[in-house]
C-alpha cells in the first residue's frame, strides 16, 4: 500500500505544479497552455527544471539562467497538493468504498479548485467568481452522488444556504468591510459538499484558526498588521474544510466536549 500512497502523493505534486501555472496566469494575458518560463527573464524552462519539489531544491530556489529568486509558492503548493491528494485517497478508501472510483477523481478536482482559490486569495485578496461558481456547482453534485450517514437529501441541500445566509448578512451590513462576498459563496459550496454537521465544524474551526492567527500577529506587533488590516479568510476556510473532512467526526465532536 505504501507504493500506492507514494504514487498518489507524487500525482498530487504534479497536479500542484499545474495549479501554480493556473494561479500565476489566471486573469492575465498568458495562456494556460503555453510553455513554462521564468517570470523574470522569459527563458523557456527545460523538463528537468519542472520536476515538482526536486527542481526547486536542485536550483536552490533560483532561475538557472538569470539567477532571480523563485517564489516559494512553487514547492509549497506542490507539497500541499500532494498531501491533500494523499489524505483524500485515504479518506475515500476508508469511508467511500462503494463509490471509490468515481468519488476519488471528484474530490481531487474539488481539492484542486479550493487550493487555487486559497492561494489566489492570498496573493490578490480576492476570490475569482468563475472558480468559486465552479466549486459551488461541483459541491451541489455531491448530494446526488451519495448521502452521508444519517443525512437526508433535503438536509444536504439545505446545508449550503444555511451556512451561506449569515456570511451574506455580515457582508451586507458591513458593506464588505468585515467579510467578502466571495467568502460567503465559498461557504455555500462547503456546506453542500460537507453537509450539515461537517460543514458546521469546518466553519467553526476556520473562525477559531483565523482568530488565533490574528491574535498571534497582534501579539507580535507586526508593523504590517493592525486591527484594520485585511486578512484573506479563504485559507482558514480551507484549513477548517480539511479538518472537518479528514478527521473523523466523532473525534472532532469529542474535542468540542460533545
Amino acid at each position: 500500500m505504501y507504493p500506492v500512497f507514494l504514487f498518489v502523493f507524487l500525482l498530487g505534486t504534479i497536479i500542484g505544479s499545474f495549479l501554480n501555472v493556473v494561479i500565476f496566469r489566471y486573469n492575465t494575458n498568458f495562456s494556460l497552455g503555453g510553455r513554462s518560463m521564468c517570470l523574470y527573464c522569459g527563458k523557456v524552462l527545460k523538463w528537468y527544471e519542472l520536476v515538482p519539489l526536486l527542481s526547486f531544491l536542485a536550483l536552490k530556489g533560483r532561475c538557472a539562467s538569470c539567477k532571480s529568486r523563485l517564489s516559494f509558492q512553487y514547492p509549497l503548493v506542490e507539497f500541499v497538493a500532494g498531501a491533500l491528494f494523499l489524505l483524500s485517497f485515504i479518506y475515500a478508501k476508508n469511508y467511500i468504498a462503494s463509490e471509490f472510483f468515481y468519488f476519488l477523481p471528484y474530490i481531487f478536482v474539488i481539492i484542486s479548485i479550493l487550493l487555487i482559490i486559497v492561494v489566489y486569495d492570498l496573493r490578490h485578496k480576492i476570490i475569482p467568481d468563475k472558480l468559486v461558481f465552479f466549486f459551488i456547482l461541483l459541491s451541489l453534485v455531491r448530494p446526488a452522488l451519495f448521502l452521508l450517514p444519517g443525512e437526508s437529501l433535503s438536509s444536504a441541500l439545505f446545508s449550503g444556504p444555511l451556512f451561506f445566509a449569515p456570511f451574506a448578512f455580515i457582508f451586507f451590513i458591513s458593506r464588505g468591510k468585515w467579510i467578502g462576498f466571495g467568502d460567503a459563496k465559498l461557504v455555500l459550496g462547503i456546506g453542500w459538499f460537507l453537509g450539515m454537521i461537517r460543514g458546521g465544524l469546518a466553519i467553526l474551526f476556520s473562525f477559531w484558526i483565523g482568530a488565533l492567527f490574528s491574535i498571534i500577529l497582534l501579539f507580535l506587533r507586526s508593523r504590517q498588521f493592525t486591527m484594520k488590516s485585511e486578512i484573506p479568510f479563504a485559507p482558514f476556510l480551507l484549513l477548517g474544510f480539511a479538518l472537518a473532512l479528514f478527521i473523523p467526526t466523532p473525534y472532532l465532536m469529542r474535542m468540542l466536549g460533545f
